[in-house]
């Protein structure tokens, strides 16, 4: 869910769109490697993450200690920077400490829900649920997208401002202690596939061959978007929000 224009990286490799046939779907394998590979990477460190009191702990209590804003605007902040090295970062190093930077972050804000739903529940199927019906919906946003071809480049301005409002109603139940309840979560899980048409389409007609490092980023920002809301309905729909 990257807003990064593209057009200013300074690269000579041809869009995706003009490259020719072979140099477009091996940029796409790459991209879609690179996703699978930050995914592998999260399950684990948000298993380690969870697993180690130290780290678990102190996360869950900023948590129920309405402290959350802390976390969170600190996610923020390492997001941009992530997202900055990774797209405008002119060596493959430091795009690759962008997405390796920001896969780290997901992890770390993903404990306490996963915490509450593994040790406090008891139900970690709701986990593998959520799992599931992510890669679906994903599935199927992207194989739409890959067949189509359609170019989602026009939903930039709407997802700028549903994101900010989201992010605006998201500080105001943390600090006005407001329940945003299941209605919510619905608009985000919309707003998360509206990103991932987005970003899947930007892979097609808006990176550069040789941006499969920032293409992976943005795809996999929108995963864990989604991801996060698809939890929080899977506990809402069984009854234990």
């Amino acid at each position: 869910m990257s807003y990064s224009d593209n057009l200013q990286y300074a690269g000579s490799n041809p869009f995706a769109i003009d490259a020719a046939r072979d140099e477009r779907a091996a940029f796409i394998r790459r991209t879609y490697s690179h996703l699978a590979g930050a995914i592998a990477v999260f399950g684990g460190l948000l298993y380690l993450f969870v697993n180690t009191p130290a780290i678990r702990d102190p996360l869950f209590n900023l948590m129920v200690g309405g402290q959350w804003w802390i976390v969170l605007g600190a996610f923020i902040g390492i997001s941009w920077l992530a997202d900055w090295w990774a797209h405008r970062g002119t060596s493959l190093t430091t795009q690759y400490a962008g997405l390796m930077l920001y896969t780290v972050a997901e992890a770390v804000i993903f404990v306490p829900l996963v915490t509450y739903v593994w040790l406090l529940l008891g139900r970690p199927e709701f986990l593998v649920q959520a799992a599931f019906l992510t890669l679906i919906t994903f599935g199927g946003l992207t194989a739409f997208v890959m067949f189509t071809g359609a170019d989602f480049s026009f939903l930039r301005g709407f997802l700028m401002l549903a994101g900010l409002a989201a992010m605006g109603l998201v500080v105001v139940g943390i600090f006005g202690g407001l329940n945003l309840g299941v209605w919510f979560t619905v608009a985000m899980l919309g707003l998360s596939a509206g990103y991932i048409l987005y970003d899947t389409s930007n892979v097609l007609h808006h990176y550069r061959t040789d941006q499969h490092v920032a293409a992976a980023l943005a795809l996999f920002a929108s995963v864990a978007l989604m991801f996060w809301y698809m939890i929080r309905l899977v506990i809402a729909l069984q009854g234990d929000d």
